[in-house]
């Protein structure tokens, strides 16, 4: 990734909120009552989707996309005020965690500030008209790169909510502005906060590829590595999603994960997640509560930041309406234990300085963390299948890091686990690809 990004965000947890609907009336003031929760699960950083006023020309559904975004420098009316938002911040810190927000510099709203004062900033169609380059986005129009008297306003934007607190930015669909721009902008702020963390939504092939054939810009993760610490796992994430629904064999994704961590600088960093506001729940798409633990506990072990949703520690099934209301329904928090031993064991210190392993997928997906006095082995049973597994670690008993009992190893193997287990064991010897039911790539 770029050259300053820290090692230690390799493990970070970030925990998405939609202020919309968080609490009971989604607003600011429901969010910081609820910090305490959020940072008991062990996260590091809250990230907040667009919190700034919404456009009414075009706009859809009854409450709008909260990206289609009419003024940069203010906060939606709905939510609360900016001193609302500047005492949430506060209490954050307070607490230990850290504020992300995000940023939405590719478009804003047909009525917005940009638009009626600055309309040569804005992209038109053949027709004449302020529009996007993307058909279906029919409630935004597109800012136009490069301009330097548009990029000097959005970096002063910026600097302004660093000075107000915030830590980190999620830059929307990230791949559509120049990484000349993004380079810029954070040279910029990292002068203000040296710790400042960039998480870029890096966009799915495919929509590179559309975008390219069509002559407008696209970039690649490899190109945006450069200005951000952390991009999407979009890359691959459709074959994680098929992969969930057995559509593909499992082993095909597996191998994609491989492809992607040897494609990638060594020291870059993917954000992890099974559900965001674009996704489905996992819950809804895993079809039953074992699986969904399985694929969630897989996703949190890979390398790479861990991103929660807001609502998936109740195990949600519904996936929110970005055009209007949708209050979580919370319930009990059924799985907010579960999800504070999965970060427990995400902050263990092997995950950020070990080395990762992939080494089957039959009939339980194995992986290893590998350290240099212990190593921590998961198997994640995410097809549910019975029966005996094998494992590279000697016969005996051994820490099960999720539900804290010893699993004994007879013979080399195992019954496999209704969900999945993570042993705590000595270094395994002879660990490799090669060693492993996966493909060689080099047959």
């Amino acid at each position: 990734m770029a050259k300053d990004t820290k090692p230690n965000l390799r493990n970070m947890v970030i925990y998405e909120i939609y202020v919309r609907d968080h609490g009971k009336n989604g607003t600011f003031k429901d969010i910081e009552d609820d910090l305490e929760r959020i940072k008991e699960l062990g996260v590091d950083y809250i990230w907040f989707m667009p919190i700034h006023p919404i456009g009414k020309i075009n706009r859809k559904g009854h409450s709008g996309c909260p990206y289609s975004i009419s003024d940069y420098e203010k906060v939606n009316p709905e939510y609360g005020t900016k001193k609302d938002f500047k005492k949430l911040v506060e209490k954050a810190h307070h607490l230990g965690l850290k504020v992300m927000i995000d940023v939405v510099f590719n478009h804003v709203a047909a009525d917005s500030k940009l638009a009626a004062e600055h309309p040569d900033w804005i992209y038109k169609n053949e027709d004449g008209k302020l529009a996007s380059t993307v058909p279906e986005w029919t409630d935004v129009v597109d800012l136009v790169y490069p301009n330097k008297e548009l990029e000097d306003y959005l970096i002063r934007v910026l600097k302004s909510w660093v000075r107000n607190g915030i830590d980190g930015f999620r830059c929307d669909v990230a791949s559509l502005v120049p990484v000349e721009f993004w380079l810029r902008a954070r040279k910029s702020i990292q002068k203000i906060n040296p710790d400042f963390i960039w998480l870029a939504e890096s966009v799915h092939i495919n929509f590179i590829e559309a975008r390219r054939l069509s002559g407008l810009r696209a970039h690649s993760d490899g190109e945006l590595s450069e200005a951000f610490d952390v991009t999407y796992d979009y890359d691959i994430f459709p074959l994680f999603q098929a992969a969930i629904m057995e559509k593909i064999k499992i082993k095909r994704y597996l191998e994609m994960l491989r492809f992607q961590s040897a494609a990638l600088a060594e020291n870059a960093f993917k954000l992890r997640f099974v559900e965001n506001h674009d996704q489905p729940r996992i819950m809804s798409l895993a079809g039953n509560k074992p699986k969904a633990l399985a694929w969630t506990a897989f996703q949190a072990f890979l390398p790479g930041p861990f991103l929660i949703y807001g609502g998936q520690e109740s195990g949600v099934k519904e996936k929110p309406d970005l055009f209007d209301a949708h209050i979580i329904a919370w319930a009990d928090y059924e799985l907010s234990p579960w999800m504070k031993k999965m970060i427990s064991i995400k902050k263990n210190q092997i995950l950020k300085t070990g080395k990762f392993l992939i080494l089957t997928d039959e009939p339980c997906i194995l992986a290893v963390w590998q350290g240099e006095t212990e190593s921590l082995l998961g198997v994640f049973n995410v097809l549910r299948k019975s029966g005996e597994i094998s494992l590279p670690v000697k016969d005996g008993l051994y820490d099960d890091l999720m539900s804290g009992i010893k699993i004994e190893v007879k013979k080399g193997k195992l019954i496999a686990p209704e969900d999945l287990l993570i042993l705590r064991c000595n270094p395994i010897n002879n660990l490799s690809p090669m060693n492993s039911k996966m493909i060689d790539f080099k047959a």
